[in-house]
């Protein structure tokens, strides 16, 4: 009887997976998460390799963030500072720029104020 009990269990067997169906969605990604240093890449070849889509936006009251760039990578250390790296390789984000705000997973605009920078409130 115990060896029943462990063959029903069988703890060899894969784990079961759920098929892809229309209800799995993917997230998009969050820009008032996103500070420290920061790749903006413009290459569209180089787009797969990059961790989200970013719009410029030429309008601050549209931006869904504000972004301060700092000139030092200690100073980046919340939501809307952003050190802008020169490589992908020493970057802890790289962003695909685009010019299509429907291609963009949020929109950001540069301000010189440093305490403007952050996330709007929604």
């Amino acid at each position: 009887m115990l060896l029943s009990g462990l063959l029903a269990l069988n703890p060899f067997a894969p784990a079961p997976h759920a098929p892809l169906t229309a209800s799995a969605v993917v997230a998009s990604v969050d820009g008032c998460r996103i500070f420290g240093s920061v790749f903006l890449e413009t290459d569209p070849r180089r787009k797969g390799q990059c961790f989200g889509v970013v719009y410029l936006e030429p309008e601050e009251a549209f931006a869904d963030v504000l972004i301060y760039p700092e000139t030092n990578k200690l100073f980046a250390d919340k939501a809307g500072l952003w050190y802008l790296a020169d490589s992908p390789h020493f970057a802890d984000y790289a962003l695909f720029v685009t010019d299509n705000r429907n291609l963009a997973d949020f929109s950001i605009h540069y301000t010189k104020v440093r305490s403007y920078a952050g996330c709007r409130k929604q």
